[in-house]
């Protein structure tokens, strides 16, 4: 199997294959818990910790696990470095922690860092791997923070609120405040917001994909040279 380079691997997960925008996967806590930035964010590191962790482990054994127990064994793994995760917010960000709730657990359960796992880092070397576990939980935490900023600005008319649970006391004045009276707007703090949200952000990507494909197709089409040879040109017979 061909390695792919670093600079196609870090397109995929930053924006071909983002996990959240094109593979669609982890969507449960993406919609649940991006009701703020900060609340995005932490998801975001706590999911990269592991996806990096993870991809690092499998790349690591991917000569050494038969193929029975090779799923188990990845598994494994990722419960792992989702107990580490949990255990750090534990110990340096409780209240946010204490926010997210049964989403960090839930790591474990999403498809992202399976997929990974099975599909790029069990057939790769370390250094590709870990620059995909990177990649993608980078692509996936920009996507966390979009769509929360997003429902932090449409539901309450601020951003970068309480970003003190993560960042320290130092963050507490962070919060920009753009109305002085904003009545909350409920349903792009609820989930059905997420989903509305949600679904422009990847509206808005597929415009743009489709804008550079034909760019890309017009551009092709002027740098195409002209056929070589001679040309038969008809001297013969009569014209109307």
């Amino acid at each position: 199997m061909a390695t792919k380079s670093l600079r196609d691997i870090s397109l995929d997960g930053l924006w071909k294959n983002n996990p959240a925008l094109v593979q669609l996967l982890g969507l449960c806590p993406l919609l649940a818990v991006t009701g703020s930035v900060v609340n995005a964010l932490g998801l975001g590191l706590a999911t990269m910790m592991v996806l990096v962790g993870s991809n690092l482990s499998v790349s690591l054994i991917r000569n050494h696990v038969a193929d029975a127990v090779r799923l188990p064994a990845f598994v494994m793994i990722i419960a792992s470095f989702t107990t580490v995760a949990e255990l750090v917010m534990q110990a340096f960000t409780y209240e946010l922690y204490e926010v997210l709730g049964i989403f960090i657990p839930l790591i474990v359960t999403n498809c992202a860092i399976l997929g990974r796992a099975d599909a790029f880092a069990s057939k790769n070397p370390i250094l590709p791997s870990v620059v995909d576990g990177v990649m993608m939980a980078l692509g996936f935490t920009v996507v966390l923070v979009l769509l929360g900023a997003m429902r932090e600005l449409l539901g309450q008319g601020e951003i970068f609120g309480n970003m003190d649970l993560l960042f320290g006391a130092s963050a507490a004045d962070w919060k920009i405040s753009l109305f002085d009276e904003y009545p909350d707007f409920l349903f792009a703090i609820l989930p059905p917001g997420a989903f509305v949200c949600m679904g422009l952000i990847i509206a808005v990507k597929n415009l743009i994909d489709d804008r550079l494909d034909k760019a890309s197709k017009a551009a092709k089409a002027k740098e195409a040279p002209a056929a070589a040879g001679s040309k038969r040109v008809r001297v013969t017979g009569k014209i109307s």
